[in-house]
């Protein structure tokens, strides 16, 4: 997979008008929101901070809700959540909530992952020996539709697993820190207590591909990852130098120096702060510009006015607004 970069806020309710390279910039974000790695986040366990799902050994997708592939189906679920007891009241006590729920089997679709294909799939937990471990069959079977994620702050945060009990190996993490999915390649073993293994050698970081994504611009093409910038990755001579030393990138080109086939792309969305915000034209995109700045901290800047960019998705075909993932009135913080 090529290394990349990349891509006014919408109602909730329908799309953002297209907007020009000069569109104004929104306010400074949260300083949690950012996919800058500080000096915590580059060893250990943090290797994973980042939960991507890989197929056969490349980065396909990553389980964010910004970055969920469209269109995909949401399984509601009603639970029952706390509420105050009036005084004298027969009040129960609690309110009945819709929660959101998600099927692997709807993601892997949903990414282009044939599900008749697939030898197995493995989620795996912050730790690896406490990872679901499943075939296959199991996947296509009538539990493997109750493999579902969710996210710990409902549109928001680290996705969370569920898993029918006793599916696969019998084992669910609480949280999720990288998805492997297997087609054509053979799913490495786990051994209890121990790891994972390729051929009798242990699996330090991602099978058939290393050490774990992490940070950058995460770019998409119809629901697939395909590529992503890293401000230390991008070319000095690819760029125009600006009056103040800084560098430019014209988005098309680098995108097509990367491998990205862009031809036919309609439209693109801007992903930051984990929602779809902005609408691009095709003839925007063919004019886009961004910076890659270290004071960025992980994301790009595009256009003259420096908007903050933390994912572009594109697509070769419009997309439905009303399938674009919207947080209901209650799931908002």
């Amino acid at each position: 997979m090529a290394s990349l970069a990349a891509c006014k806020e919408p109602p909730k309710t329908q799309p953002a008008p297209p907007i020009a390279a000069t569109l104004e910039a929104p306010a400074p974000p949260p300083p949690t929101v950012s996919d800058y790695v500080p000096a915590e986040h580059k060893k250990g366990v943090a290797r994973w901070k980042d939960t991507i799902v890989y197929v056969d050994g490349r980065p396909r997708g990553s389980l964010t809700f910004g970055e969920l592939p469209v269109p995909l189906a949401v399984n509601w679920v009603e639970e029952q959540s706390s509420a105050e007891i009036r005084p004298n009241s027969d009040d129960p006590g609690y309110v009945i909530v819709k929660r959101r729920r998600y099927r692997f089997t709807d993601y892997l679709t949903a990414i282009g992952v044939n599900l008749k294909t697939v030898k197995g799939i493995h989620v795996y937990g912050p730790k690896m020996t406490d990872s679901i471990v499943a075939t296959g069959d199991d996947l296509r079977s009538k539990d493997g539709q109750l493999l579902m994620f969710r996210f710990g702050a409902e549109v928001q945060g680290k996705a969370l697993p569920m898993a029918a009990e006793g599916f696969g190996n019998g084992r669910t993490p609480d949280k999720i820190s990288s998805v492997m999915v297997y087609v054509k390649r053979t799913p490495p073993k786990l051994v209890p207590n121990d790891g994972f293994y390729i051929d009798g050698a242990k699996v330090v970081g991602v099978p058939y591909y290393g050490e774990p994504l992490r940070g950058g611009v995460r770019v998409y093409l119809d629901n697939q990852m395909v590529a992503v910038i890293k401000r230390q990755e991008l070319k000095q001579d690819a760029a125009e130098t600006l009056p103040d030393g800084s560098l430019r990138w014209k988005l098309k080109e680098f995108l097509e120096a990367s491998g990205v086939d862009t031809k036919g792309v309609t439209e693109g969305w801007i992903i930051r702060d984990e929602r779809r915000k902005d609408r691009l034209t095709a003839q925007e995109l063919a004019e886009a510009t961004f910076e890659a700045s270290p004071q960025a901290k992980g994301e790009v800047l595009l256009g003259r006015n420096k908007v903050r960019v933390q994912a572009i998705a594109l697509h070769r075909r419009p997309i439905n607004p009303a399938d674009i993932p919207q947080p209901l009135p209650d799931e908002e913080w």
